[in-house]
C-alpha cells in the first residue's frame, strides 16, 4: 500500500526501515532518501510506524523465547 504518494513510500518500506531500526517517521523517511513534503502522510507514516515496531518487538521477544527453550529443557533433563 502506498503510505506517501509524494515519495512513493509504501507500508513495506516502513516495515524494512523498522527493520534496519527507525523508531522515528524521519528515518523511515531517510532510510528511502527522503523526507516528506506536503505532510498529509506524516499521521499515517506513524500508525504503520508503531504497528511495525510492535511487530518486530513480539517477533523479537518470540525469538528469544525460543532460544531459552532448548537451554531450559537442557536444565531439567540433567537435573531429572
Amino acid at each position: 500500500m502506498v503510505v506517501c504518494s509524494c515519495n512513493r513510500l509504501t507500508h513495506v518500506d516502513v516495515e524494512t526501515a523498522v527493520a534496519g531500526g527507525a523508531t522515528h517517521p524521519r528515518e523511515v523517511y531517510a532510510a528511502r532518501g527522503c523526507r516528506a513534503q506536503c505532510g498529509n502522510c506524516v499521521q499515517g507514516v506513524v500508525c504503520l510506524l508503531r504497528e511495525a515496531r510492535k511487530k518486530h518487538q513480539l517477533a523479537h521477544e518470540a525469538a528469544a523465547r525460543q532460544a531459552m527453550a532448548p537451554a531450559a529443557e537442557a536444565g531439567i533433563a540433567l537435573s531429572a
